[in-house]
């Protein structure tokens, strides 16, 4: 075994160099100055939801509790950190996570300054997990809040997520999660079947059509047809743009008859186009196959299909890319010293300081009406109205997971309940208010 082999095998499965220097370096002069031991509770929140979006989705919480838990620093990791002193590679060989972290269920809304996560320790255990909290919540909350919104607006249509060739290999298979999290139906990714648990789903690309030709070279779309559903039944999707669509929906239908699975458009004006094949494919009698669209899909086209004979969607580059808000925004900030609340005070960077809990109010209807965020362990004044339900709940204790995490479908159950408290405003594709506000009770105003 070489040297590359041998690091990359030594390093596989840790996570404690998904990480920043700049953390490094300040555990190594809170060792030396003497404050690395003091008790310390940061906090994951965001100051505004992007592109003033109604509301966020919590995804990646999973994710990170198996990242916290594999914060184990390697020998050739820390042979490369020869920038720090001794004492701090001594700490860092030796370092397991023993704090407390409570959160948001993933699949929950959030809103501005709910508090996703707080993670509770000394300032050294805490300070260094910041860069892999944030790059795994950023992500995977920017993609399922995308995805919510699509889901919405396909109102009850199926949609599939297929951008694993829209990002890079890993974000691909965290995506398919954080989609299907939201509400999306498959995936594309075959990874991310295998690890999650997502049903797969996925037939041909324009390539399989164009590998068919004749005896004179010449396209032969039926060919393709014929072969695809010899292979995957008639229940297939037969992809029909890749010439011309009304003679690709008659040699799919030439070649599969009325029982048809689904045709998949991929191009054009696809209001215009789906209310033609629908005509089409009903006046040859193939009224069961159903009609499937992608073709750079987002919230935006997906809502603009409404009452257009659309029985499904593919969507690949908008999702995985937070449909334009990769990130969620979200920060992870100290707001806790031995029991005394910091803040930052930076103009347009407000923080509350000290720790916190938070509740959600709803009415007897069950719509939610307001996000209250009060201090950590405080008994809160409940209006008798009012229903409430606590928001933040046990994580890790004394560094290990809770028992009982939910699995991928009940995140997934509990996002669609979730999404349903709602205004029917706080749904709303536009740019505007959140869907609730947040109320802070018990904190003195920031400066």
């Amino acid at each position: 075994m070489n040297d590359a082999q041998r690091h990359s095998s030594e390093a596989e499965g840790s996570t404690a160099f998904l990480t920043d220097m700049y953390e490094l370096t300040m555990l190594d002069a809170a060792i030396k100055d003497g404050t690395a031991e003091r008790d310390c509770i940061f906090e994951v929140f965001g100051r505004r939801l992007p592109n003033e979006r109604r509301y966020g989705v919590v995804a990646g919480t999973e994710r990170v509790l198996d990242a916290i838990t594999k914060f184990r620093f390697t020998e050739d990791q820390l042979a490369t950190a020869d920038f720090l002193s001794p004492q701090c590679r001594e700490y860092l060989a030796n370092y397991r996570f023993s704090g407390q972290v409570d959160g948001y269920r993933e699949g929950e809304l959030y809103f501005p300054y709910s508090p996703i996560m707080t993670v509770r320790g000394t300032f050294a255990e805490c300070v260094i997990l910041e860069t892999v909290i944030l790059s795994i919540l950023n992500s995977d909350s920017a993609v399922a809040s995308a995805a919510s919104r699509m889901v919405s607006a396909a109102d009850g249509r199926p949609i599939i997520e297929m951008g694993s060739r829209r990002t890079n290999e890993q974000a691909a298979v965290a995506s398919a999660r954080a989609t299907y999290i939201a509400g999306f139906n498959a995936t594309s990714n075959m990874e991310a079947s295998l690890r999650y648990g997502i049903p797969p789903s996925g037939t041909a690309a324009h390539s399989w059509t164009l590998l068919h030709v004749d005896d004179q070279g010449q396209p032969d779309e039926k060919a393709a047809f014929k072969a695809q559903i010899a292979s995957l039944g008639l229940d297939t999707t037969l992809l029909v743009d890749t010439f011309d669509i009304t003679k690709g929906v008659d040699n799919a239908l030439e070649v599969a008859g009325t029982e048809l699975g689904a045709v998949r458009i991929d191009s054009g004006d696809l209001g215009i186009v789906s209310r033609r094949v629908r005509k089409q494919l009903d006046a040859a009698g193939a009224f069961n196959t159903r009609i499937i669209v992608s073709s750079d899909l987002d919230e935006f086209a997906i809502a603009g299909l409404r009452g257009d004979p659309v029985d499904g969607f593919g969507v690949g580059t908008s999702v995985v890319t937070g449909s334009g808000a990769p990130t969620a925004g979200l920060v992870y900030k100290l707001v806790e010293v031995e029991g005394h609340a910091v803040a930052k005070r930076s103009s347009g960077k407000v923080t509350y300081g000290g720790g916190k809990s938070a509740l959600r109010a709803y009415r007897s209807s069950g719509v939610a009406v307001a996000e209250i965020v009060h201090p950590l362990g405080a008994d809160i004044r409940r209006k008798p109205n009012l229903e409430y339900r606590e928001m933040t709940v046990p994580l890790i204790r004394d560094g290990e997971i809770v028992d009982n995490q939910p699995s991928i479908e009940e995140i997934r159950e509990l996002h669609a309940t979730a999404r349903g408290t709602l205004p029917w405003e706080g749904l709303a594709l536009s740019r505007g208010e959140v869907a609730i506000p947040t109320k802070f009770i018990g904190f003195p105003e920031p400066e």
